[in-house]
């Protein structure tokens, strides 16, 4: 399993490229940048991949609704052209708060926007002609960007419907606040067997979580419930926490001392994850150990 680093303070431009390129010089394999409210996660990325060479660089996740596939397309090839073709495009629905409250957009049907999102986004990836006109979008068209290769594809997968097309049509999953219990019973078996009914590789999991060595398991448990509050609100997520058996994101937080630690990040790789996204949190003493300890995996 590969060892990634989620990169904090996302609406500081500067504090991503030093932290992508700290990352790097430490021989971590990938940095991820949310798309939340700020800083344009695939123009960050360009950036930083153009200071930084060598390492991986993911959106974990962009939502779909406020860009049309051709829009989105054209961003994700720009910036592999920009890095070197060093980019994994990780994409997601967002929420019907998000999507209705905030956008104005509908979020009727999503699993058949996602559907249709793909049908779209997958070819013009590959620069191949687009001809979409489903129910949620449509999409008619085709781009060209130089030096540019199609980046794999991870959906935000958590229920059935999305994690079939996280299998079967794009290339897996970045799940967050989703413990190993919930990643072995339900995602890993369930994106297997889309993606072996589809005739397609083993797909990547992605399993992001909040990651903490302490010597207060306790107090790092209730601070990762405050700060992580709204995600045990939001229903995709509460959905997930409840099928782990956890109260709240403490809960599913990987704390502890070193040993501790270690053997959650074991438990994940044990129930199929491919890639462990560590989102530090504490105060700064617990972030350097977590840090030191996550390098000592790589």
């Amino acid at each position: 399993m590969r060892i990634g680093v989620f990169i904090s303070e996302i609406n500081d431009l500067d504090h991503i490229v030093s932290t992508v390129r700290q990352a790097a010089a430490d021989g971590f394999p990938s940095a991820w940048l949310p798309q939340i409210f700020g800083t344009d996660a695939l123009t960050a990325l360009a950036i930083a991949g153009r200071e930084v060479p060598g390492i991986e660089l993911g959106t974990s996740v962009i939502p779909t609704y406020p860009r049309h596939p051709m829009a989105l397309a054209a961003q994700a090839l720009t910036t592999q052209a920009a890095i070197g073709n060093r980019l994994t495009l990780g994409i997601g629905l967002s929420h019907q708060i998000v999507v209705e409250g905030m956008w104005g957009y509908s979020y009727d049907r999503p699993a058949r926007h996602m559907k249709e999102y793909l049908a779209a986004l997958m070819p013009l990836l590959r620069g191949e002609n687009v001809h979409v006109d489903g129910e949620t979008l449509k999409c008619i068209g085709q781009l060209d960007v130089k030096n540019a290769a199609a980046p794999p594809v991870l959906i935000a997968a958590l229920a059935p419907a999305m994690l079939k097309l996280a299998g079967a049509v794009a290339d897996g999953t970045a799940t967050w606040m989703t413990g190993p219990v919930t990643i072995k019973s339900h995602i890993t078996p369930s994106i297997r067997a889309a993606a072996e009914a589809a005739g397609r590789p083993d797909p990547r999991i992605g399993v992001g979580l909040p990651v903490c060595v302490t010597d207060d398991p306790a107090a790092a448990r209730d601070q990762a419930n405050q700060e992580f509050a709204i995600y045990g609100m939001l229903p995709s997520y509460r959905a997930m926490l409840d099928r782990e058996g956890a109260a709240g994101p403490g809960d599913v937080a990987i704390v502890g001392n070193e040993d501790a630690v270690l053997a959650g990040i074991h438990e994940v790789a044990d129930a199929g994850g491919t890639d462990f996204i560590a989102s530090c949190f504490g105060s700064s003493e617990d972030k350097a150990r977590t840090y030191a300890l996550l390098k000592t995996l790589l």
